[in-house]
């Protein structure tokens, strides 16, 4: 069975435990803590095997560094992951389900984590939590039928140690359940009166249950006016579902500003404004943003396809709308009965930078 949670929690079945890291990489039973060389052998020299000889692993430049496979029926149930803050948007996080050719998930891993301009905002919500100092943790439920790859590519110009840990259930997976996938894309800037893509070319049945946005403004002024837009079933220029603002489909209001205040962030079980970077007076010169809203009571569900846009809009002279260019960067999380994943923007080191 893939669901479990808070109302299952007395519940016994037959599903078997499983968790895979540097101190035990096939997560096979009796097998953690073996290890005898790793990145704490030197600090374990007195101590010998078992004394957390393999806590973490490096993974050079340009380099791709397998974190765990699996052979299902299975179910990940939590992914915790850390690294250093200059890694986040350096570092490619890839699932592929099932020997599917494209991975389902491919988006940097700090904004798998809504955590996508490299410094740290608490986050706390039912899928994802961030908490001091950068610890990473995902209780997306992830069931797979055949097997499950993870992998981290670094595309980034130095190492990267990274800690990490797979929290996986062996069981029987519902034949009804279907497989995560996301996206990601960036617009930087954002062409002039176009809309910021955040779910493109999916085809087939399935939900869509989140939408996280690193959004960095690059004129003075409100930047939230646009709307978010659902495409499902056909739908070609006019949506099924439109929002009424960028702040309105995030749960805040009225620019999420409170009188003297000014921008005030919020982390809640599905949705909240978690990161707000403020100008400096130096180097710091634009306002920066990071919000979620994550779908999970009220999934958006489409039969035969889906796409996702979000306009960027403020205000002009004449209470007119002003299009604007700034650097929007979208992950979006949705499942679908279809093992195999739709591809959004190429991840290159430079196309990711945050400068």
């Amino acid at each position: 069975m893939t669901t479990q949670g808070t109302a299952g929690m007395a519940r016994l079945t037959a599903g078997r435990s499983r968790s895979i890291s540097p101190e035990n990489p096939t997560g096979a039973p009796g097998a953690g803590g073996r290890a005898t060389e790793g990145t704490g052998a030197h600090a374990a020299r007195d101590l010998g095997r078992g004394w957390k000889v393999s806590p973490s692993i490096e993974i050079a430049a340009g380099a791709t560094a397998v974190l765990g496979e699996i052979e299902g029926p299975a179910t990940i149930r939590h992914l915790w992951l850390t690294t250093h803050s200059k890694h986040w948007r350096s570092l490619v996080l890839r699932i592929t389900w099932d020997d599917a050719e494209v991975p389902a998930i491919e988006t940097p891993v700090g904004d798998f984590f809504c955590s996508g301009w490299g410094r740290f905002a608490q986050v706390s919500s039912v899928p994802v939590a961030v908490n001091p100092h950068g610890g990473f943790n995902s209780y997306w439920e992830m069931p797979f039928r055949r097997s499950a790859r993870l992998t981290l590519t670094n595309i980034g110009a130095e190492p990267a140690v990274v800690y990490f840990q797979i929290d996986y259930e062996l069981d029987a997976v519902d034949a009804d359940a279907g497989y995560l996938h996301t996206q990601f894309h960036r617009s930087n800037p954002l062409p002039y009166r176009e809309v910021h893509p955040i779910v493109t070319g999916v085809r087939g049945a399935g939900h869509y249950v989140g939408t996280y946005l690193a959004w960095g403004v690059n004129s003075r002024g409100w930047w939230g006016e646009g709307e978010l837009k659902f495409h499902l079933d056909g739908d070609e220029e006019f949506p099924t579902i439109c929002g009424t603002g960028t702040e309105d489909y995030f749960g805040g209001a009225w620019n999420f500003d409170v009188p003297g205040s000014g921008y005030t962030t919020f982390t809640t079980p599905y949705l909240g404004l978690p990161q707000v970077i403020r100008p400096d007076g130096l180097y710091d010169s634009q306002q920066r943003f990071g919000m979620y809203r994550f779908h999970l009571p009220d999934p958006i569900r489409f039969a035969t396809d889906l796409r996702v846009t979000v306009q960027a809009l403020g205000w002009r002279s004449g209470g007119r709308y002003l299009p604007l260019t700034d650097d929007i960067a979208s992950t979006a999380w949705w499942y679908q009965a279809e093992a195999g994943g739709t591809p959004g923007d190429e991840l290159t080191a430079d196309a990711l930078e945050v400068c």
